[in-house]
């Protein structure tokens, strides 16, 4: 993929939350489908890729996110290009094993490995409680939000992480079980409009504030 922005720079360093799009920008689901390919390409607990992502580009799909999402972000939600929610998947290690298969039968790891892998790690999370499963999971969705966002740059489009809605709905909005399927966060992604941009700029902490060495 030739990103629109390959400058690594300019897409660390000057990613703002936008909260104001230009609705009449539509991004492809090919593209859309891309970027996805691109953010699971990121790290995860014991690489269980414990993610789901579903993703809203039709007013038919807004109308399931306008019945759990908190007004202060209806500007978001109405005008971006897509919103993508992302769930954790706590039942995620039961493809583990087909995984660890795949990669074996493609050349990139040894039988040996292999076994290695799955002795050390799938009996941990087949017998981990419900909690452990749920935390590892919201840690692998939030390593792919962060991603999933420079990705979005990358491709010369802006974005808003959004945790401002009621996380017992959203599961079951889309179909999806909920005591399998945790919620992370909401990623819109468009254009930003005109007066989107003056928005973008956002103050941080001193790093001497956030920081101290043990």
């Amino acid at each position: 993929m030739a990103f629109v922005n390959n400058d690594f720079g300019d897409v660390l360093l000057h990613r703002e939350s936008v909260r104001d799009f230009d609705p009449s920008v539509k991004i492809p689901r090919a593209e859309l489908q891309q970027m996805i390919a691109e953010t699971i390409t990121a790290p995860s607990a014991c690489n269980l890729q414990a993610w789901h992502f579903v993703v809203v580009d039709d007013d038919a799909g807004k109308d399931k996110l306008r019945s759990y999402f908190m007004k202060f972000n209806t500007p978001q939600l109405e005008s971006c290009s897509a919103m993508v929610q992302i769930f954790g998947d706590t039942l995620a290690f039961k493809s583990y094993r087909d995984l660890w298969n795949k990669a074996y039968e493609n050349g990139q790891i040894t039988a040996e490995k292999r076994d290695e892998v799955l002795r050390t790690f799938l009996p941990l999370y087949e017998k981990a409680p419900k909690q452990v499963l749920v935390n590892d999971s919201t840690v692998d969705g939030t390593i792919a939000a962060t991603q999933l966002m420079l990705i979005a740059r990358a491709h010369g489009y802006e974005t808003n992480p959004i945790g401002g809605y009621d996380t017992t709905k959203a599961a079951a909005a889309f179909g999806l079980d909920p005591d399998r399927y945790v919620p992370v966060m909401a990623i819109a992604i468009g254009k930003p409009a005109k007066n989107g941009q003056d928005e973008m700029k956002s103050a941080r902490y001193p790093v001497d504030q956030v920081i101290e060495f043990a």
